[in-house]
């Protein structure tokens, strides 16, 4: 293991080198002076034919329109949210900055959450239908205030079956024929490389949002299918690039963004990427690899020793359900963990768990764990720890 000292002195060296990079440019107002296109590394997303900037803008948690057309006055031209974002919030958001731009200015995903679906086995129920799919899809039109959205993906995809359930597909091909999107395809973060097998099945699919990350435990198996996909067309754009934010609960170890975002995007077959953008120094960040992917010395180094650590990203690969004496979703629970002690999305962690109805001491009777994890996470001290937010009132977090 590399020792914590060392560690933190490389990554607290990327990222104040990150801080002073490509600044962002100032923001032009529409009808006004057209901005000027910073020059960009751009990449073909597959048979879409779309030429995007390699650095995309994940706007889940945004709410603010000003980092926004300062994403785009910074060079980034693709957008990525879903109906489910901050209660629909977030596309309310995106179609009241964006009706004062060019349609054909920017690209914007959304994604929409599948019902009858579960989680674990990939069963499908019957609420899983093609109405379902375009009903929702009219409402997130509604509120982006658009016609149509460039792509739109089957949110949360973990089973081949999902993919190619007929139901999702006829409701794609409506959507297509209808002009309501232009391109479909899923995002997946839980058996990415069965999923992106899948989707290469069908011809409706054109791209996939995918995990993909230098933590990763089984990275080189999604490097194999991304490959797979991109031979035939599918447009690649990873997300989960940040592999947590940072490696450690305490915080004390912050991932290297611009080691991150070039580590993935060192491999040709991803077209674009989509960090999660809150802030201006974020986006200083994340835009300042657009313009030269090499990587440096030191951000190799980071990389490198930052494999070496467990780190907060969890692959998702559900191994700990079968293993767990008391059939805890453990892989959701670990996912609630990263959003609290890395990211900080604390409201995000409480509402996950309280989807699986975890509640406070959720290992109690268990004198010892089970569970041993592909990655090392110490798995009672993990839930211990995050489930304590069960207690915590909603309306404390912030």
């Amino acid at each position: 293991m590399v020792g914590r000292r060392g560690f933190l002195k490389i990554s607290a060296a990327g990222a104040a080198g990150a801080l002073f990079s490509v600044p962002v440019r100032g923001i032009t107002k529409p009808g006004h002076e057209p901005i000027k296109e910073p020059v960009v590394i751009r990449r073909i997303l597959g048979k879409t034919g779309l030429e995007l900037p390699v650095v995309s803008m994940g706007v889940m948690r945004a709410d603010n329109p000003a980092l926004v057309k300062a994403a785009m006055d910074a060079g980034i031209r693709h957008f990525d949210t879903a109906h489910v974002y901050q209660g629909g919030r977030n596309e309310t958001m995106l179609g009241e900055f964006f009706k004062g731009y060019p349609r054909d200015s920017f690209t914007l995903a959304t994604k929409i959450p599948l019902e009858g679906i579960s989680r674990d086995t990939g069963e499908i129920g019957p609420e899983a239908t093609k109405d379902s799919i375009l009903t929702k899809m009219d409402l997130s039109l509604q509120r982006l205030q658009m016609d149509y959205v460039d792509i739109l993906y089957l949110h949360g995809v973990a089973h081949r079956k999902v993919a190619l359930h007929p139901e999702f597909l006829d409701a794609l091909r409506t959507l297509k024929q209808q002009g309501k999107i232009r391109f479909a395809g899923v995002s997946t973060h839980q058996s990415e490389p069965e999923v992106i097998e899948a989707i290469t099945e069908d011809p409706v699919y054109d791209v996939v949002l995918t995990s993909y990350n230098f933590n990763q435990g089984h990275r080189d198996q999604v490097k194999e299918k991304i490959a797979l996909a991109a031979g035939k067309g599918i447009g690649i754009i990873a997300m989960k690039t940040m592999a947590g934010g940072f490696m450690d609960k305490e915080r004390n170890l912050p991932v290297n963004c611009r080691a991150a975002l070039k580590w993935v995007l060192q491999d040709p077959n991803v077209h674009t990427t989509i960090p999660g953008i809150t802030s201006f120094d974020q986006l200083t960040e994340n835009t300042g690899v657009m313009e030269n992917l090499e990587m440096t010395e030191e951000e190799k180094k980071f990389i490198g020793e930052a494999q070496l650590l467990s780190g907060l990203y969890c692959d998702q690969c559900g191994q700990c359900v079968s293993e767990c004496r008391k059939h805890l979703p453990v892989n959701e629970i670990m996912r609630a963990y990263m959003y609290a002690y890395g990211y900080r999305q604390t409201e995000n962690a409480l509402t996950l768990l309280r989807e699986h109805r975890i509640e406070t001491g959720a290992c109690s009777g268990c004198d010892s764990c089970s569970v041993s994890c592909h990655k090392g996470f110490n798995i009672a001290e993990r839930i211990a720890d995050v489930s304590r937010l069960a207690d915590v009132p909603k309306d404390f977090l912030v």
